[in-house]
């Protein structure tokens, strides 16, 4: 064996000078008794130990030179010195974000909370709709001034006239007229159809004007035309409003654009004829209403409702349709002449109210049927 103590060290690789002291000292110790098994697993060991500490010494020396480079640069997500302005920007746009994101989210949670409340009245109500964006139904009469700024005289009258809460009818058309949408409506007789069209119309015309027919309602006899014209007065009333029962008399007059008038009512003979003669003018017109528009798109009177409707040129004119009973061919009819219209069918299509007690007398000949009749009446 070498005395050279440089045989403990074979293998390893080291800094000799750096060292040094340690090498001066096993020199010194080369007479003594220590274990010479032990001696190098000490030094091993302790060599090595020196050996990582020196490994460590330049990783850290390497990590301050990347951290040193990097120094100029102030990384702004631990700059600990931050100014309390630069702060409370921050959070300012945080905020500003939460609610550009919650915003949208809460506006929709809304809808579909609308949405389903809507569906939930209208199944209460047996109102059956199909159209785009239809308008909420109306819960009372008092939503008419809360939502749509409806005049106190209007309220007052349907109070007078013994109007409580608002019909299947009522409470679904009128809040689809007044958004301005076109609309065709069927519901049983007896449900209240004149009101729902009448009252959105007077609220929409506001007061009366000089300019002219501003809306017009036709029905298919004069009977019910007549009637139509006592219920608008009835509800107008308060209001100088100027509602005109298409007449004969009327109808002979050598001028009709002078005619001071704001609604007009009449059947669609009549109306057909001023046309013709160019006594009238309903350029100006922003309602048009077809009741019991069932009987109106007949054979006879298609072609005069059509001369009717060209002659109402104003391209912002709502039209809507009421009727008992909706056939195919009428709706068919009314898609063509409508735009974006909204269909309202209250219970079933095409079936009687069931408000009103039907009953079925046979009766052997005419002289029966009268008898039949003067025996109910009595009743």
């Amino acid at each position: 064996m070498e005395k050279n103590p440089s045989f403990l060290f074979s293998g390893i690789h080291f800094n000799k000078k750096k060292f040094s002291n340690d090498f001066a000292k096993f020199q010194e110790k080369k007479g003594s008794d220590i274990n010479e098994s032990e001696e190098p697993r000490e030094d091993s060991s302790f060599i090595e130990s020196r050996k990582s500490k020196e490994k460590e010494g330049k990783l850290s020396v390497k990590k301050r030179k990347r951290k040193s480079v990097g120094s100029g640069e102030t990384v702004q997500g631990f700059d600990v010195f931050k100014s309390s302005k630069s702060a409370g920007k921050s959070v300012q746009v945080n905020e500003e974000n939460d609610e550009a994101e919650n915003g949208p989210s809460k506006k929709k949670k809304e809808l579909n909370r609308q949405l389903e409340r809507d569906s939930l009245s209208r199944k209460k109500y047996n109102i059956h709709v199909s159209g785009n964006n239809v308008a909420t139904p109306l819960q009372n009469f008092d939503e008419l001034s809360s939502r749509f700024g409806c005049e106190p005289y209007l309220l007052r009258n349907l109070k007078e006239l013994g109007f409580k809460e608002p019909t299947p009818i009522q409470r679904q058309a009128i809040p689809i007229l007044l958004s301005g949408r076109d609309c065709f409506a069927c519901a049983p007789t007896g449900s209240g159809k004149t009101l729902a069209f009448a009252c959105p119309m007077l609220m929409k015309l506001k007061q009366a004007s000089t300019d002219g027919i501003r809306a017009v309602i036709l029905c298919p006899t004069r009977e019910l035309a007549a009637q139509t014209t006592r219920e608008c007065k009835k509800l107008a009333k308060g209001k100088k409003f100027r509602i005109k029962l298409m007449t004969k008399q009327l109808v002979g007059k050598a001028d009709l654009s002078k005619l001071p008038c704001d609604i007009l009512i009449s059947t669609p003979l009549r109306l057909r004829l001023a046309i013709r003669k160019k006594k009238i003018n309903l350029s100006r017109v922003e309602y048009l209403v077809l009741d019991e528009s069932d009987k109106l798109f007949e054979l006879g009177m298609l072609k005069q409702i059509d001369s009717v409707v060209k002659a109402c040129s104003n391209p912002s004119i709502i039209q809507s349709l009421f009727s008992a009973t909706l056939p195919d061919s009428v709706e068919e009819l009314a898609r063509t002449r409508m735009h974006d219209a909204v269909r309202v069918i209250i219970g079933r299509k095409n079936t009687a109210s069931e408000l009103i007690k039907q009953k079925l007398v046979f009766a052997g000949s005419e002289e029966g049927k009268l008898l039949a009749l003067h025996q109910s009446f009595a009743e």
